[in-house]
């Protein structure tokens, strides 16, 4: 095989949504609508789980978690869709590229890995209210955050590393917004069974495993709540996981299709409009779920706005 030919591209073609360029002024201003919603609504529960003491909790501490990480994670992904949305240039440089599947791939295990600790923390909750403090200490919710970065981020080393090193011969075509491993595998000149059977264990471990803690998780929880006798006790304990539940029904419900799926797959629009919901609208959704249904939130929301006007005022008044 001639070396050059299996040489890396110096730029990748992202088609994205080019097959429907009256779509693409739309979807910009669509896109960076979620986008400044998601940063602003992700940066305030942040904020206040740091500002508020009151929030200073496991829940709370793994809601900020999952803030960052929503945060990180669409910035990985949506300037550059934008800035090819906007344009007739659809390109993407091979470091890019490279650093975006990277972070996204890491980014994406790491919060089914989050989910799953989040369960398990709801469980704690409502299964063994009198055991909480001791169960969800502080040293157990940092160590299962740890778990949950360093696990994705090794997972993303491994496979796109191996992704990284197939030759590609010169394609440079990517059929959707963003470098994904899948895609990048699609272009490759030679076998990839090693990478997919990489891909599906990976997939089983950081995607299936977790989403089985967490139906366990749930499974205990239903059965708590159902021996609960009183209707304002169970309506207590099903919104203390409601928020947690809706958030695991968008990000599984999307990304199961997603990246379980083989690697020569051809539904490629369908696919398009999935990962531009759980990229873009998913991680906006976050916030808003957990901010319209949690009281606590909307009033550590309202102490820290009154403490920053209080603080305005004294340094004007001193003025």
């Amino acid at each position: 095989m001639d070396i050059t030919n299996a040489s890396a591209p110096r730029v990748f073609v992202l088609l994205g949504f080019s097959s429907r360029p009256q779509l693409e002024p739309v979807l910009f201003v669509v896109v960076l609508g979620f986008y400044l919603v998601s940063i602003l609504g992700n940066g305030i529960i942040v904020l206040v789980s740091c500002k508020d003491v009151r929030l200073h909790t496991p829940m709370y501490f793994f809601l900020g978690n999952l803030s960052i990480l929503d945060v990180s994670f669409t910035t990985s992904i949506v300037p550059q869709l934008l800035v090819n949305l906007w344009g007739p240039q659809k390109t993407i440089s091979y470091g890019g590229c490279v650093v975006q599947f990277y972070i996204s791939h890491w980014l994406g295990a790491t919060e089914c890995v989050l989910l799953a600790a989040m369960s398990y923390d709801r469980y704690a909750a409502i299964c063994r209210p009198l055991h909480y403090t001791i169960i969800m200490h502080p040293q157990l919710c940092l160590g299962l955050a740890s778990i949950s970065w360093l696990g994705g981020l090794t997972t993303s080393m491994v496979g796109s590393t191996l992704t990284m090193l197939l030759p590609l011969c010169g394609h440079n075509h990517i059929d959707h917004f963003f470098c994904e491993m899948p895609l990048i595998m699609q272009l490759a000149c030679v076998d990839t069974s090693l990478n997919e059977l990489e891909m599906y264990l990976a997939s089983f471990i950081f995607v299936v495993l977790p989403l089985g803690l967490i139906l366990v998780s749930y499974g205990h929880i239903a059965w708590a709540v159902s021996k609960i006798k009183s209707a304002e006790g169970r309506r207590k304990a099903l919104n203390t996981c409601s928020s947690h539940v809706a958030v695991v029904a968008l990000f599984y419900g999307s990304i199961i299709f997603m990246y379980l799926q083989p690697a020569k797959s051809s539904s490629h629009e369908q696919g398009k409009f999935i990962a531009l919901f759980y990229t873009v609208v998913t991680p906006m959704l976050n916030p808003l779920i957990y901010t319209l249904r949690n009281k606590d939130v909307k009033e550590a929301l309202r102490h820290v706005l009154a403490d920053n006007c209080c603080g305005l005022a004294r340094k004007q008044e001193r003025i």
